[in-house]
């Protein structure tokens, strides 16, 4: 693993158990790709009852894009606030998280952007089966607009 949860947890704005991302396994300046296993966990912030919904899976996402952001500009040395504004082609294969067995592999890949604006495509999966796709836009320090 190129980056654990210590080293992850200074790069994101997350702290705590909203700190989803265990670990990355590689990155370059188009891709990220992450691992995780605290869907399972019964204390997971996201939680709502006894389940973890799939649509969580879009945060997982973008605590990767925010990795993403971080080790790919280490210039700036600090995270970035992002906020995001826009999902599209959004598809769940699963109704919830926390019963999957296996570790969430997260994906993401930067299509296009600028210093304020970035588009990804990201993806999750847990063992070969696809969980979670689509599209997310983020805007970066919104002030700067």
């Amino acid at each position: 693993m190129l980056v654990d949860r210590a080293a992850i947890a200074k790069a994101i704005p997350h702290s705590g158990s909203m700190c989803l991302i265990d670990g990355v396994i590689s990155y370059n300046n188009q891709r990220i790709v992450c691992v995780s296993s605290t869907h399972r966990d019964i204390d997971n912030p996201m939680r709502t009852g006894n389940e973890l919904l799939a649509l969580c899976g879009v945060e997982y996402a973008a605590q990767a894009m925010a990795l993403h952001g971080f080790f790919t500009n280490p210039a700036e040395n600090r995270p970035r606030a992002g906020y995001l504004v826009g999902l599209r082609n959004v598809s769940c294969n699963v109704s919830r998280l926390d019963n999957l067995p296996e570790d969430l592999l997260i994906e993401a890949e930067k299509l296009m952007g600028d210093e304020v604006r970035v588009i990804y495509q990201f993806s999750l999966h847990a063992g070969e089966r696809l969980i979670l796709s689509g599209r997310a836009t983020v805007v970066l320090d919104a002030e700067r607009i």
